[in-house]
């Protein structure tokens, strides 16, 4: 049977006319033929693609090990079967990305940036308690072990990425960092965080961390705002730390908000998001699911949106609920939902079929896939 014409074109003209489609039919053009998977993962392709050829996707981290035993793993005894999980907000589509390609086990994708992911993981040359951190692009499958860390920080540490292939990790008595750019850092830089209490939701934007911290009492929550400098070459170690970002025209913002979650904003901006409780008293209850929007140019705090009364209804009698998501897009879970809420570009919906987590909650990042980044 004779190939169909379009394979009979040249490679050049094959490439313009790929460019043209969005990134998500080039993703499933991919798996039409082997031809076409050669020539839409070639370097010569790839080479060609912008950087604004990228698909804006909810990615799901695997349910926690308290609440299922469920786990991204590549069997032993068998094929290797692992994915990553995601939402396409654009088609309302559930979608899978192969893992594997990855030759670990026990993956634990934890956070993307700029279409790479990073995964903790077991190395087959380590014991079972030490785990790897690795960054890897799905759509390309290729990957990278990042240097090694001690099993403790994979336990305890909130891993973080931005763009130039950096990566902090961080805790309450200490921040890792590592710049994987070509002219970076060449291992991980260590440095005290001396932080009032965990840091919660802590996010990278720009050159710079940010965290919320609990500097009240064990009776009442007080939440301030903290910030640390990221350096991109190598500096005194003395001259990094983590300082309160705050002004006095702030007021009590903090404290309108129950159980507060930082997330990345569009470009130079944070948001915060919470409960908005009905008063200032120690158990008030909440009204609806703020969300605020800092300026970290001009400090000042803004209004990007508050959840609908008949949808918050939905969250009013969960004792827990996350919060995940970057830019314009925010992801919301809670127990017993069954469903998941989306404020996409400030406009409220829920999002269907999510597959069955364990105890309904779901914890995720933003990733926007992409086949012209390498690890």
């Amino acid at each position: 049977m004779d190939n169909p014409p379009i394979y009979r074109l040249p490679p050049d003209t094959l490439h313009i006319i790929f460019l043209s489609i969005p990134l998500r039919q080039i993703i499933i053009c991919r798996s039409v033929s082997k031809p076409f998977h050669q020539l839409l993962t070639s370097s010569s392709f790839l080479s060609l693609l912008s950087s604004h050829s990228s698909l804006p996707l909810l990615a799901f981290r695997p349910p926690h090990h308290r609440h299922s035993r469920h786990r991204y793993s590549i069997s032993s005894q068998g094929p290797a079967i692992s994915s990553l999980l995601a939402f396409d907000p654009s088609t309302d589509r559930w979608l899978r990305f192969d893992l594997s390609f990855l030759p670990f086990s026990s993956l634990s994708p934890v956070t993307s940036t700029l279409g790479l992911l990073y995964l903790w993981a077991n190395s087959p040359n380590l014991p079972e308690t030490s785990k790897s951190l690795i960054v890897c692009n799905p759509l390309t499958q290729s990957y990278r072990i990042l240097p090694q860390l001690g099993s403790a920080w994979s336990k305890h540490g909130s891993v973080l990425s931005g763009s130039g292939n950096r990566v902090a990790v961080l805790t309450e008595l200490a921040t890792l960092y590592f710049n994987g750019s070509g002219s970076g850092l060449k291992n991980w830089m260590k440095f005290s965080s001396n932080l009032p209490s965990k840091p919660r939701s802590p996010v990278i934007v720009a050159n710079s961390l940010y965290a919320l911290c609990d500097v009240g009492s064990p009776w009442r929550s007080v939440w301030k705002l903290f910030t640390c400098n990221l350096p991109i070459l190598e500096v005194n170690i003395a001259s990094l730390g983590w300082s309160k970002l705050e002004k006095d025209e702030w007021g009590d913002v903090f404290d309108i908000l129950k159980r507060p979650r930082l997330v990345k904003g569009v470009e130079n901006k944070v948001l915060m998001v919470g409960g908005l409780k009905s008063s200032f008293s120690l158990n008030a209850a909440c009204s609806t699911i703020l969300i605020l929007r800092l300026d970290l140019e001009t400090l000042e705090w803004y209004e990007a949106g508050r959840m609908p009364v008949d949808m918050y209804k939905c969250f009013q009698d969960s004792s827990k609920f996350k919060v995940f998501g970057s830019g314009d897009k925010v992801c919301f879970s809670a127990k017993r939902v069954g469903k998941l809420a989306l404020w996409d570009c400030g406009i409220w919906r829920w999002i269907d079929g999510a597959p069955g987590f364990g105890d309904g909650l779901y914890r995720g990042f933003m990733f926007d896939a992409r086949l012209d980044v390498m690890p």
